[in-house]
Formats: C-alpha cells, sequence, structure tokens
C-alpha cells in the first residue's frame, strides 16, 4: 500500500473560504486539488485562521468516502483512494466551529485515477488418454479453453475478460470458420501423411484496456501413427448358461481408414476357496466346462457368448481387438463375473423371444440387455446348461406320476397326475372322459374359511360338473375322497402357485406344458379362467370379499372374478 501525505497551504482550494467573511475573520483553507491513484492513503490537512482560536473540524465527501478523522480538535484526517475504472472526482469539504459560533468551510477536489493491472491469458488443454501431454490423434476434435483467464483488479466478479481472440501461429491452418472470439476454440486436428505441430495464441483484454498473451503447442499424430478406438461395452455379472452381451463400439477419426475389423477373445479366472487359478481360452483344471463358452460370431462388433457351466464363482474377461486398415491394434474388455446357477425354487415365465423397441423376435437383441429372454432358467434350459430331473419346455421341469403316485417313463402314454421338480408341486391332471376331473367342468369360488369374510356361491348353479353343487370345496372334497394318485391332502393353489404353471412363451395355444398337462381347455375368444385360493378385496360389499383371483390360461393374465362366476379348477398339493 502506497502512502501519500499532502499538506494544505494556507492558499486553500482556490484561495479563498467556501463561505462569506464574518466579523469573527474566521477563514479556512481545505488544501489544494490533487490527483491520487487508487489504493493509496491520502492525508487531508486544513488550516484555519480568526475566529476564537478553539475550533471543531469535520471532514465530508461528495460522492462519499470513508474518512478516518480520529480527533475533531484537529484537521488532520485520511482515506484510501477507491478502485476506479476512469479518473473520477470526489469534492472534499473541511467545515470548520468555533465555540462562539462561527462557522466557516472550504472545499477541495481530489481526482482518483485508476491503476490497471494487465490481466493473465490462460489455456487449458484437454489431455488424450494413451498419449503424451499435448498429443493428439490426426482428425479428432478437442476444445481449447481460455475461460480461466483472469484480471486481478476487476471492477466485478464476472466481468474479468473483456474480450478473446486466438489466433493461429503455426502449422496447417484449422481455425478457417471457426469462431475465435469466444472463451473457447473448437477445433478438429489435420489429417497428414506426416507428423505435424500447431501453435495457438489467445489475447485477452480487460474492461480497462489492458491485455495479456499466452500461446500452447500441440503435436498431432500421422495418419499412420493414429490408433483407433475400442470400447468392449459393460461389465456383468451372470449365471450359468445366461447371455453375456459382447456390444462393443469403434471408430476411426482418419476418415481414409474407415475399414476396421474385429476379433474378440476370452480369458478368465477361477475363484475358488482355495484361492484363485487362471486359464486362458482352454479350459481351467478346477472347473473343466469353463471352456464350453464360445463367442457367437467372434469377428462381429456386436455378438454374444452364454455364459459357462461352473463349479465356483468365475471371472471371465472378454477382449475386444479393433484393427485398422494400417495394422494398427487397439484393445478393449470386459469382466464377466459368472456364478453357479441356483437351485431355482420357482419356475421362470417360459419366455425366451426378446423385444426391439417395435417387434418381437428370437434373435440376440444387445441394444436392450436385461430382457426376460436374455436372463433366468428358460433361456439356461435353451442353451442346454440345466440338469433335470425330469422334463420339460424351456426351463420347465415335470415328472408323469401314476394313478398310485409313482414315477412314470416321460414317454408313458397314461398318467394322472404331475410332479413340478422346480416347485415340489404335485398338480391334478385334467380328463377329458365327462368323469369328476374332466376339463368342461366348471365351479363357482366357495370356501368356509379364509374366505375374505364372504364365503361365495355354494349352490354353483353357474357351473356345470357331475356334483351336486357345483363349488370349488365340494370340488376338492370329491377328489380326496377319491384318493388322486394315492393322495388325499388336495387343495386350491394359491396365486403363485397357479402361475408357476404359465408358459408365457408358448403362442396360440394354452400357455402350459400340454405334453404334461393335457385336456386344459380350448381357445376361444373368452378367457379360460382357472379358480385360486386368494380373495380379492376388490368388489368388496359391506366388507365382505365378493371376488376371487383367478388366472387366464390363454392370455397368461390374473384378474378377480365374483365368487358366482363359473371358471375351471385344478388341484395341488404338496410343494417345498
Amino acid at each position: 500500500m502506497c502512502t501519500a501525505i499532502f499538506i494544505l497551504s494556507g492558499c486553500g482550494g482556490g484561495g479563498d473560504s467556501d463561505s462569506p467573511p464574518n466579523s469573527s475573520g474566521l477563514a479556512v483553507n481545505a488544501g489544494p486539488d490533487a490527483t491520487v491513484t487508487e489504493g493509496v492513503t491520502y492525508s487531508l490537512s486544513g488550516e484555519v485562521t480568526g475566529g476564537d482560536g478553539t475550533y471543531t473540524y469535520n471532514w465530508s465527501s461528495s460522492p462519499t468516502l470513508d474518512i478516518t478523522h480520529e480527533d475533531n480538535t484537529v484537521s488532520t484526517a485520511s482515506f484510501v483512494a477507491p478502485s476506479v475504472s476512469e479518473d473520477t472526482n470526489y469534492t472534499l469539504t473541511l467545515s470548520v466551529n468555533d465555540t462562539s459560533g462561527n462557522t466557516r468551510s472550504d472545499s477541495t477536489i481530489i481526482t482518483v485515477a485508476p491503476v490497471n493491472i494487465a490481466p493473465v491469458a490462460s489455456i487449458f488443454v484437454p489431455q488424450w488418454e494413451g498419449l503424451a501431454e499435448n498429443q493428439f490423434p490426426g482428425g479428432v476434435d478437442i476444445v481449447l479453453d481460455g475461460s480461466g483467464s483472469s484480471d486481478a483488479d476487476a471492477p466485478s466478479q464476472g466481468d474479468e475478460i473483456a474480450s478473446f481472440r486466438w489466433s493461429q501461429t503455426a502449422g496447417i491452418n484449422v481455425i478457417t470458420g471457426v469462431d475465435t472470439h469466444s472463451p473457447t476454440l473448437s477445433i478438429s486436428t489435420p489429417v497428414a501423411n506426416d507428423p505435424q505441430v500447431i501453435e495457438f495464441q489467445l489475447e485477452v483484454t480487460d474492461s480497462e484496456g489492458a491485455s495479456n498473451t499466452t500461446s500452447v503447442s500441440l503435436s498431432i499424430q500421422s495418419e499412420t501413427q493414429t490408433l483407433p478406438v475400442a470400447d468392449a461395452g459393460f461389465s456383468q455379472g451372470v449365471f450359468s448358461g445366461e447371455v453375456i452381451i459382447l456390444n462393443g463400439q469403434a471408430s476411426t477419426s482418419i476418415a481414409s481408414d474407415d475399414t476396421l475389423t474385429y476379433q474378440w477373445e476370452r480369458f478368465g479366472s477361477v475363484l475358488s476357496s482355495a484361492g484363485n487359478s487362471s486359464f486362458t481360452n482352454e479350459a481351467s483344471s478346477s472347473n473343466a466346462d469353463v471352456s464350453i463358452s464360445a463367442v457367437d460370431d467372434s469377428d462381429a462388433l456386436s455378438t454374444f457368448a452364454i455364459a459357462p457351466l461352473v463349479s465356483s464363482p468365475t471371472v471371465l474377461t472378454y477382449t475386444l481387438t479393433v484393427t485398422d486398415a494400417n495394422n494398427n491394434s487397439v484393445e478393449d474388455s470386459i469382466s464377466v463375473r459368472v456364478q453357479p446357477m441356483p437351485t431355482a425354487l420357482i419356475n421362470d415365465t417360459g419366455f425366451v423371444d426378446q423385444a426391439t423397441n417395435n417387434a418381437i423376435t428370437k434373435v440376440q437383441q444387445n441394444e436392450f440387455p436385461g430382457q426376460d429372454g436374455q436372463r433366468g432358467a428358460d433361456i439356461v434350459g435353451k442353451n442346454g446348461l440345466i440338469e433335470k430331473a425330469g422334463r420339460g419346455l424351456a426351463g420347465f421341469d415335470f415328472t408323469r406320476l401314476n394313478a398310485n403316485g409313482d414315477e412314470q417313463d416321460a414317454d408313458a402314454q397314461t398318467w394322472s397326475c404331475v410332479r413340478d421338480n422346480v416347485t415340489g408341486l404335485v398338480w391334478e391332471v385334467k380328463t377329458d372322459d365327462g368323469l369328476l376331473r374332466d376339463q368342461n367342468f366348471t365351479y363357482t369360488w366357495y370356501s368356509q374359511d379364509d374366505n375374505g369374510g364372504f364365503e361365495g356361491d355354494e349352490a354353483g348353479l353357474a357351473a356345470s360338473c357331475t356334483l351336486a353343487n357345483c363349488n370349488t370345496e365340494a370340488y376338492v372334497a370329491a377328489v380326496n375322497a377319491q384318493g388322486l394318485c394315492g393322495f388325499f391332502d388336495w387343495r386350491m393353489p394359491t396365486h403363485e402357485e397357479l402361475f408357476s404353471l404359465l408358459h408365457l412363451g408358448l403362442k396360440d395355444v394354452v400357455a402350459v406344458d400340454a405334453d404334461y398337462f393335457p385336456n386344459t381347455g380350448a381357445l376361444s375368444n373368452q378367457p379360460l379362467w382357472y379358480w385360486t385360493s386368494v380373495p380379492s378385496a376388490d368388489g368388496v360389499n359391506s366388507d365382505d370379499a365378493q371376488n376371487a383371483w383367478a388366472l387366464d390360461f390363454d392370455s397368461g393374465v390374473d384378474n378377480f372374478l365374483n365368487k358366482s362366476t363359473a371358471a375351471r379348477v385344478r388341484l395341488v398339493r404338496a410343494g417345498r
């Protein structure tokens, strides 16, 4: 901080007091006019003559200044010249009173001049991964950023730099037609047979007219040095037999070299309690089946693989190699953690098709990952990596039981029940003989217990069957009286249990495996409703549940039906 001390002489700011003469002879001189620079401490000192010799001094300013005047019995005071952007006049007035009541004043004009600190130009250069500092491939877009330039004495924040001006000082011209008066400069690096050096200069000017420049030099690779770009996609976690999505991305910034080739390879390591062991594309001794995972189309950019059958958690590395016409190759990899397929406690949906944004297809859809058709027991079964106790479509696993409840061969022509080896449930099989379990018989919903406050329709007048009362409770009692398959604990299935039979991947047929569940019913323009044991809170009348849940074995949807509705029944027993 500079300090300037000015002792005001008796001649005053113009030589005379601002107030008219009076009989006391009191006269004031505020000192001469002066010019000081911003930030300087300026000392004020006036002179007084006449009066009764005892004075009180007061300094004021227009425009206002922060004046330090600690003792009003003396004239000396000071102020710090404020920051200004141009010469600014301040009128300093000294008013004096004596004890006799006489008052006189005088003014002086102090001009504060700005001191401009030059701005600092700065260029931020984004770096290219894998290359040296300020080195770039040919044909890529980069942005040089000068917005970090600063001005220490800017009049206000956000108003540091008044103008930017970019220019190119060396190398192949890349700024023709480019905006060179913005804080940033967007360029495309040149493509040439030989390496290039291009230089740029940034000149910044502050609001007070001072300027500063800085430069940057960029090294640009030749056409043959510039490598393609490879992105192997995202790492994943899957179960054995599920789809591994290999959806790579590749590009080159060299327009004349747009012929790229691709190659996927797989490497991995088995994670076991005994420690880690590694393998390449050969089978691991501790996990021999891991080698069966092959890439569907290893020289395609977007393809897939089937997760191998493993007995312990396994990490596979899939590496994408991209090669350009100059034989430049780059690699990128993803990690895929493969877990042994857990023992299923419920069936999958049966759906193995996949969807685009406008179609259903059997083709792998890498652009739409995470679909039902890419995950779960059904796709694992389709890929042949489920060991079944029986047989069945997709991930379903069924075993036929005879009239005594004993297992039958899968090709047996007659059977009475089916065991679901996934859920452990044993299901009734419908008949087509006009007897008790005929496929065409229907029942109203009725239960004396667990009925939601309303037992339902006992008479079953809307239904059709061989019983006196065609309702669900009567049907359960009749089947248990017969001891179907040697069992006497048949019951109505819950919503979840009945839904576990639905095969939603089937088209134009009933939504269940007909090889194990024949006589489910014929498709028509009406739903193929089967009752569950679950009453529905919808349709409540006086706090009584008038409805119950049912499933449509045509569409696979569920809904609540009035308990007096006629619908089919498939009984169940046991379970896990």
